[in-house]
């Protein structure tokens, strides 16, 4: 999908449906003329409701969907009959989608599995009608509720990628060539930073039909929680990502300063992501020799599973998804 087709935030003004009239009307037949109260409640408006679909990934057909209207709940007529309830909205959404209030910026509900509906706006109530307000004092009650209006409110959908594994790492790191190899995604690969501009999932199968799903992050750099560079328009995406995997080649020049940089930029943005299971990969190992791997030990976190890969010569990428699935299953 191109990137401009990636959209993880938009902002709608939801309009749901009036509810209908409640009825005064009395029964009447040819043999009664003056029945008692038989009028039946109004419907409900519709409410706009937001459902989670697995098969979409982006907010991008709710883009130009700036105003959204459900339908009017019907009047209740005679007979006890009530009235039709309004036409609910539903917008279907990817799964890892929050919803906010766009004026105070409160969480209302989270997208996590595909098929969960959650009302963001109400309808308004449907009248009652005459029946309801008969008592022993006041047996023909002449007057029945009017329907509640509906409600106008600006909302805020925004998409957090959900993945079990982020990779998280500088611009040029390695992370695309990564999940090209390990997956079927087909993500933009090129010798130049920010080559990734949007997040690319795909899904690794793993020994006996079993799979996890792996998110490339854009890169990362120095004061990203800040909104430098794509700042904090990606950060929140690793928020819902299981365990992280961190990237940093084997030719920079600082291996230890590059993951503490990284690791220090999370915790800016969400100390929450700290906490989070990680695990280092030193990238294009191809590059060096095992006496070098020797002289690089003394910049290797210790406190960190670290792995040496290659992508391009596809070295110890079998072991890297089985530290992966290891890790996945000890966090759940």
């Amino acid at each position: 999908m191109p990137e401009q087709n990636f959209v993880d935030y938009v902002k709608i003004c939801c309009r749901t449906g009036a509810g209908g009239a409640g009825s005064a009307h009395f029964f009447r037949d040819r043999l009664n003329s003056k029945g008692g109260p038989d009028g039946g409640d109004g419907g409900r408006g519709g409410h706009i409701i937001v459902r989670g679909n697995t098969q979409l990934w982006t907010l991008l057909h709710l883009k130009y969907k700036k105003h959204v209207i459900a339908g009017p709940g019907g009047v209740g007529t005679g007979g006890h009959k009530h009235g039709k309830n309004g036409e609910d909205i539903i917008l279907e959404v990817p799964l890892g989608t929050t919803a906010k209030d766009a004026e105070t910026g409160e969480i209302l509900f989270e997208i996590t599995e595909d098929g969960q509906s959650e009302i963001i706006v109400e309808g308004g109530r449907g009248g009652r009608g005459n029946a309801h307000f008969k008592t022993s004092t006041n047996q023909s009650p002449r007057y029945a509720q009017p329907g509640e209006l509906g409600k106008e409110e600006w909302k805020i959908l925004e998409l957090k990628v959900l993945a079990d594994v982020g990779l998280v790492g500088f611009p040029n790191a390695g992370k695309s060539t990564l999940l090209s190899v390990m997956s079927a995604a087909k993500p933009k690969i090129a010798n130049y930073p920010f080559t990734t501009l949007v997040p690319n999932l795909g899904i690794v199968k793993y020994r006996e039909y079993k799979s996890f799903v792996i998110a490339d992050i854009p890169g990362i750099i120095e004061g990203a929680h800040e909104g430098k560079g794509l700042g904090h328009r990606f950060l929140k995406h690793i928020e819902r990502n299981a365990t992280l995997l961190f990237m940093v080649p084997a030719d920079a020049d600082n291996i230890q300063k590059e993951y503490q940089i990284l690791l220090d930029e999370l915790e800016k943005f969400n100390k929450e992501l700290i906490h989070k299971p990680r695990i280092l990969v030193i990238s294009k190992s191809d590059l060096i020799d095992e006496e070098l791997k020797e002289m690089l030990k003394e910049e290797i976190p210790n406190d960190v599973p670290v792995i040496y890969i290659s992508s391009v010569t596809q070295t110890n990428l079998v072991e890297l998804k089985d530290l992966i699935w290891q890790t996945i299953n000890q966090e759940v």
